[in-house]
């Protein structure tokens, strides 16, 4: 049986939707502390290339990207193999991957519900069944699932999100149970609105409206949720774990 990994240079990191967003900025946080990361992309190949031209230029952990689409287990299997023939295997998973597709519940169709679902809930199961075997082997392992404040409080419009979010937790407090006596955690962190390229998309009035729904008074930067990813990977999180950590400004207070 393999030696658990002691430091993060022997700890290899997956950041699934690595290329934009909180998966950017929790790849960034990784690398900066000390972690070899793959950055994994479905489509936005440059967006990934410019991380990993971000990470090396501060130096010096390695970092390279990875195509993965987490809606294909074929991609899925070879992006894992890239990695763990270029790092080893992966013992930092970071499910971030997702997509959005609102609508009202009376008028969301079976594709608009299946392709949400099958990216952020389906997506995370299919990851992290491929790389949970090497975690064993390697008896440590860190699993963190991005979920969202959705997943506690509902949106209107956001069934199929909300319901996906939901998911995650579920999985992840399941994993918690079943990997913990081998030194594996698997945690949660909920976000609030974060400003990404997403809500950059919105006009300002509706970003000012989500700012106004939140105690603190405005949105997120995805560093700040990075931080708690990068904390829940760390050594000093070792007795964490099926938690859902709500990084959201106040916004699901009690929840």
């Amino acid at each position: 049986m393999s030696p658990a990994p002691t430091t993060p240079a022997d700890r290899p990191v997956l950041v699934t939707g690595g290329s934009r967003g909180i998966g950017r900025a929790t790849a960034v946080a990784l690398a900066a502390a000390g972690h070899p990361v793959a950055v994994a992309y479905r489509s936005g190949a440059e967006d990934a290339a410019a991380v990993v031209k971000e990470i090396q230029a501060a130096g010096p952990a390695e970092a390279f990207a990875v195509a993965l689409d987490v809606t294909d287990g074929d991609s899925v299997d070879r992006g894992v193999g890239e990695v763990e023939d270029r790092f080893g295997p992966v013992t930092v998973l970071v499910n971030s991957a997702g997509v959005t597709d609102d609508g009202l519940f009376l008028r969301m169709g079976p594709e608009q519900w299946r392709r949400v679902l099958d990216t952020n809930l389906d997506g995370a199961y299919r990851v992290t069944h491929r790389v949970v075997p090497g975690m064993v082997k390697a008896r440590w392992g860190r699993i963190v699932n991005l979920t969202s404040v959705v997943g506690l409080l509902g949106s209107a419009g956001q069934a199929n999100y909300g319901a996906a979010k939901a998911g995650l937790i579920g999985l992840t407090r399941a994993l918690a149970r079943e990997l913990a006596r081998r030194s594996i955690t698997a945690n949660a962190v909920a976000p609030g609105p974060v400003d990404t390229e997403m809500l950059g998309a919105l006009p300002e009035e509706r970003r000012a409206e989500l700012a106004a729904t939140v105690p603190l008074g405005r949105l997120a930067d995805p560093a700040e949720v990075a931080a708690t990813v990068a904390f829940l990977c760390s050594d000093a999180a070792a007795y964490i774990t099926g938690a859902v950590i709500p990084v959201d400004g106040g916004l699901g207070m009690g929840h």
